[in-house]
């Protein structure tokens, strides 16, 4: 008996070590993240028929990033105007209010969320840790296609480029540096664990300050999208689409060197991608 008494603790230990183990399902949603700028007729109809959303089926516009939120999800019905997506709803989420449990419950259900422009830390202010976040993260995984332009792009990471220097706060020309405790990061969303993106990449000449990143977190895989562009992400897998390059950085050695506050590194690589190409964000 006791022989047995010993057997049947260890057995149960090693079945529930055994759960532990298992990894948590993978999310059934894609995401159609727009590195800002104009958005083409041809990529909004793209967002929608991978959306898959039927005559029943809605977008659900998440407007905090800006400045006028209402406004926000006017022009957002714009962007949809020419697709086949017909019913367009949104709303306001405050910081520290209560959300109506049915706007909660609509944003859960959407088959698309679109989050409009602005400042990405506005909107995180207002979603970090609350259920509308829970909601974001549970249609995702149900199977919602979530989209983001400009400010909507950086959220998706769970690792955000705020777009602040710590260093040059009064600078209105740019990152004009590579140094070291400059880009401020905050948290994100999430949805992309191990990607940082960054938007309006070429067009506002961003290099500077996503190779400083890809220094400073050699784990993260460092994407910069353009204007008029857009990656669709699929499990691991990204695809280009739109009028424009995405810009793909990593630091391969991770190697990380500073001289009077400057970073240097060896072994980066920067790959440049174009319309219709892949590439895998592992």
């Amino acid at each position: 008996m006791k022989a047995i008494n010993f057997i049947i603790p260890v057995s149960l230990f090693f079945v529930l070590s055994s759960f532990k183990a298992l990894p948590s399902e993978p999310a059934k949603g894609k995401l159609f993240i727009i590195g800002g700028g104009d958005k083409t007729i041809e990529m909004m109809d793209e967002l929608v028929s991978i959306s898959g959303i039927g005559i029943n089926d809605y977008v659900f516009v998440l407007p905090m990033a800006g400045s006028e939120p209402d406004s926000s999800i006017i022009w957002a019905r714009e962007s949809f105007k020419s697709t086949a997506a017909k019913h367009i709803t949104g709303y306001n989420f405050r910081k520290g209010e209560v959300p109506p449990a049915g706007s909660l419950d609509s944003l859960r259900r959407a088959k698309l969320i679109y989050i409009s422009g602005g400042d990405q830390a506005r909107f995180m202010d207002v979603v970090k840790n609350s259920p509308v976040m829970d909601a974001i993260l549970a249609a995702y995984k149900n199977g919602a296609v979530i989209s983001g332009t400009s400010a909507g792009a950086a959220v998706m990471s769970r690792l955000m480029i705020t777009g602040n220097q710590k260093k040059h706060p009064e600078s209105e020309t740019g990152f004009k540096t590579i140094e070291e405790n400059n880009v401020e990061i905050s948290e994100g969303l999430g949805l992309l664990q191990d990607v940082i993106v960054d938007q309006h990449f070429i067009k506002r000449q961003r290099l500077n300050r996503l190779i400083s990143v890809s220094i400073e977190h050699p784990d993260k895989l460092c994407v910069g999208i353009d204007e008029s562009t857009a990656i669709i992400v699929d499990g691991n897998t990204a695809r280009v689409t739109g009028n424009s390059q995405v810009i793909v950085i990593k630091n391969m050695d991770a190697i990380k060197k500073v001289h009077k506050g400057l970073l240097g590194t060896e072994n980066i690589k920067i790959s440049v991608y174009l319309p219709g190409q892949t590439f895998s964000l592992r």
